[in-house]
């Protein structure tokens, strides 16, 4: 049987449409290097799953790949940011690198929690969908206004993390690729970072959790029937028993039943929590103009950063320190460190062209002895021509020439008798030298 041939290779309709649309985005790369233990591993495949889908998501590392592989590597592919994870003997640390020139955020990881601690303090277990085939919406709070009073590093450090994820346009975005959020928010108090990542849930606005449940359907852990999606009200003599009344608690109302408005007071929140759908939204019955309760469910990772140092470049060549969390200098050593990385860098310009004109110069070299050798091939080859073309002039019959007879003179040699025995007896005979006999003696 022949095998099938694979040539559905390139995507077709809106996922082409998709993917030439994040051809702008920012890519990245999310790494561990070092000894690491398995719950810094299980940090990095998390932290790929929030950056997706520009991400690298199953970017296998190896023991001997060092950073700088990474680094080489990564701007012929397009990427953008490097993302670091190693653990120090503090605690572990995170490198957020601006490729292909910098600059380099240098992190310590306070405190982290996994997707799956996550979910299991949740009250209600998710599964996830189709929700990481769009780049998330970045959020960033309590970040200073840029004033002269904000401290230099603050405006740097926001920008960083916006420009981790794809920027948003309005006028062009589809209000179903908003699935989820990346909330950054920086603590004055600790002087931490806050990272939280949630997904965007839609609800209805106005009703009881029951009547929702009507609405929207039976969820498949409680329904007989899975594929039938209703509810089973077997159990219930009324349906007023299963809209109004709570089992096993007293209702607010004096007739032992809750008005839809307490229950829509409880469960969906007040006005500033529900929004007009400005367009179709993935889910049930989200329609367009449909006033619906916007909900924000946490679903991990989690955690507390420590900025630590901003220096220009890239790790291997790091340039001026912008910012140190615990070294603090003078203007003077501040001048003084700056100008050292000026001449480094000078340095290594100077170099850099020194090199690239010797390659220069060699490589003219090498075509001058070339051509050279051509030249001398050429001549070799003339000369050659020359030389055959005399010697067939030497060669030619010349009709005047007269032929002498060397038969008659052999003949008269050979009438004289005993001229050859004469010779050959005056002429002493040669004779081979004789060998010595070697006698092997006993020992």
């Amino acid at each position: 049987m022949a095998r099938r041939r694979k040539n559905r290779t390139h995507l077709k309709g809106a996922g082409a449409t998709a993917q030439h649309a994040n051809d702008g985005a920012p890519k990245s790369f999310i790494i561990k290097h070092g000894q690491v233990g398995s719950s810094v591993t299980q940090l990095v495949r998390d932290l790929r799953k929030v950056m997706e889908p520009n991400t690298a998501s199953r970017l296998k590392e190896r023991n001997r790949n060092k950073l700088k592989d990474y680094l080489t590597m990564a701007p012929t592919l397009g990427v953008t940011h490097l993302l670091a994870l190693t653990v120090t003997d503090v605690a572990p640390s995170l490198r957020i690198v601006r490729l292909p020139a910098g600059p380099t955020l240098s992190f310590r990881v306070e405190r982290y929690s996994l997707m799956k601690d996550i979910l299991k303090t949740s009250r209600s277990s998710r599964s996830m969908g189709m929700e990481y085939l769009t780049a998330p919406l970045v959020v960033l709070a309590s970040f200073p206004q840029p004033s002269p009073d904000t401290p230099p590093h603050l405006p740097l450090l926001m920008k960083s993390f916006q420009s981790l994820f794809p920027p948003l346009s309005p006028n062009s975005m589809s209000l179903s690729n908003c699935r989820r959020i990346v909330l950054i928010a920086y603590n004055p108090d600790r002087g931490t970072v806050d990272f939280r990542h949630y997904v965007i849930t839609v609800k209805p606005y106005g009703v009881s959790k029951r009547v929702r449940r009507v609405l929207e359907g039976a969820p498949k852990k409680s329904s007989a029937n899975l594929s039938s999606g209703f509810l089973d009200l077997g159990n219930e003599k009324d349906v007023a028993d299963f809209l109004l009344r709570k089992r096993g608690e007293p209702s607010p109302g004096s007739d032992g039943y809750e008005s839809a408005a307490s229950s829509a007071s409880s469960v969906a929140g007040d006005d500033g929590d529900a929004v007009s759908l400005a367009d179709d939204y993935v889910g049930r019955n989200n329609k367009k103009g449909q006033k619906k309760a916007v909900r924000l469910s946490e679903v991990g990772p989690r955690m507390e950063l420590r900025l630590i140092k901003i220096s220009e470049g890239v790790p291997g060549k790091e340039g001026a320190v912008l910012y140190h969390e615990f070294v603090k200098k003078s203007k003077a050593e501040a001048a003084a460190l700056k100008a050292s990385h000026v001449a480094k860098e000078r340095l290594r310009k100077q170099r850099r062209e020194e090199q690239e004109s010797n390659v220069r110069r060699k490589k003219a070299e090498k075509e001058k002895g070339s051509q050279r050798n051509q030249e001398d091939s050429n001549e070799e080859a003339s000369d050659a021509e020359a030389e055959e073309s005399s010697q067939e002039a030497h060669g030619e019959w010349d009709e005047d020439e007269e032929i002498s007879e060397v038969g008659g003179s052999d003949v008269e040699h050979s009438d004289e008798p005993g001229s050859d025995e004469e010779e050959s007896e005056d002429e002493p005979e040669e004779r081979p030298p004789t060998k010595k006999v070697r006698i092997r003696g006993k020992r």
